[in-house]
């Protein structure tokens, strides 16, 4: 099944106000300059950033998406932005339970479940992490350990065109190690198998599936190409227009 390729970033804590206008401005007018670009594009910018970088991507076909969202709507939760925040704003997508969020934050599947779900009931796309760290793949259980988070934390009433999964090894995530292509795409299919005994094969085949270890405009083309790798979650190549923007161009047509 043919499934459009989204190259999302996730600038995570970078980027002042200046800085975050000019790299959302540049990659608005290279998407607005290609026409009908064969992928999409979305952007994750820290949240004292998201207005101003939903007003440098107006007008282009370049989605904006939060970073995290808290599980409740409103109420007691100093620091905290809730998906209705984010949806409020003009934010289409939010990223959950990114592995930095599951380490230094010690969330579980069921806090990303719960995020999540909060995601659709605002109607926003989730952007739902999984992946295992270093010692889990020596230890010979990345699949055991991506299928029980990717079962833990998807939410109710997943569907194609609401949720998309990232996987995420841990180990190669800043490290500027990559899983291989092959690596890449036996956790990919592992992840499309699940999904279809779990939603059917009509939703379970259309249901996109990024990778997000240390993608970058060097490796893009051969990851990309793998059958079950949808796109990216893209980190330091995310804060260069160019580098992102070439990233992105190695979609396959």
């Amino acid at each position: 099944m043919a499934r459009r390729k989204l190259i999302a970033g996730n600038w995570k804590m970078n980027c002042l106000s200046a800085d975050g206008q000019a790299l959302a401005a540049g990659l608005a007018a290279k998407m607005k300059a290609a026409g009908a670009a064969r992928f999409d594009m979305a952007i994750c910018p820290p949240f004292p950033l998201l207005s101003t970088v939903l007003a440098a991507v107006a007008g282009s076909a370049i989605a904006v998406g939060g970073q995290d969202c808290h599980a409740k709507e409103k109420g007691a939760f100093t620091g905290d932005t809730s998906a209705w925040m984010l949806k409020d704003l003009g934010c289409a997508y939010v990223i959950v339970g990114h592995s930095e969020r599951r380490t230094y934050h010690k969330e579980s599947d069921a806090d990303i479940k719960a995020k999540a779900q909060a995601a659709l009931a605002a109607g926003l796309k989730p952007i739902v992490c999984i992946g295992e760290t270093l010692e889990e793949r020596d230890a010979g259980q990345t699949l055991e350990v991506n299928r029980r988070q990717l079962h833990g934390s998807l939410p109710d009433g997943t569907t194609a065109d609401k949720v998309v999964i990232a996987y995420e090894p841990v180990w190669a995530i800043g490290t500027g190690r990559t899983a291989t292509p092959a690596q890449a795409q036996e956790v990919h299919a592992m992840i499309r198998a699940e999904l279809v005994g779990r939603l059917g094969d009509g939703e379970g085949n259309a249901l996109r599936i990024l990778y997000g270890g240390s993608m970058n405009p060097g490796n893009a083309a051969e990851l990309l190409a793998q059958t079950d790798i949808d796109g990216g979650l893209i980190g330091g190549a995310a804060l260069k227009v160019d580098d992102f923007w070439t990233l992105a161009e190695h979609s396959p047509r």
